[in-house]
């Protein structure tokens, strides 16, 4: 990784302090999905969405790299991609949330997995307000 310039200090995510790797990253995301491909409410949306499973998987590696390690790997917009998909509702959110946080427990360091979980649910809640209104859905009710 290229030094920063002079006087500017390095991008340190936060999941630095709490152990967080790319190793760590690629077990949460490949443990995680396939924990989703075998749900029963998920794994159908996410099979019928999905074409390229390996890309996807990448494509979420890069994502929580960005989130936790701040390397700016991402680059997509997660709302639009989500709007795509119409069946998407709050319940899928509160189970995709359950199972994310159940992997992160299993697989990660504890501080590491607090992190991910955190950032989860922020994520998770920007979402679900970004799919309501870009659906002319009311936002107040997600909102906490």
């Amino acid at each position: 990784m290229a030094k920063p310039p002079r006087g500017v200090a390095p991008r340190i995510g936060p999941g630095v302090e709490v152990g967080v790797t790319e190793e760590v990253i690629h077990r949460q995301v490949h443990t995680f999905y396939a924990a989703v491909r075998h749900d029963p409410a998920l794994g159908p949306i996410f099979d019928r969405a999905i074409d390229d499973w390996d890309g996807h998987l990448a494509k979420m590696c890069d994502f929580w790299s960005s989130v936790l390690l701040m390397t700016g790997r991402f680059k997509g917009s997660p709302v639009a991609a989500h709007a795509r998909i119409p069946e998407i509702r709050s319940t899928h959110f509160a189970r995709w949330l359950h199972l994310f946080a159940q992997t992160a427990h299993a697989v990660c360091p504890p501080a590491a997995a607090e992190l991910f979980i955190a950032k989860s649910e922020m994520i998770g809640q920007s979402l679900q307000l970004g799919l309501a209104a870009s659906r002319g859905e009311e936002t107040d009710r997600l909102r906490n």
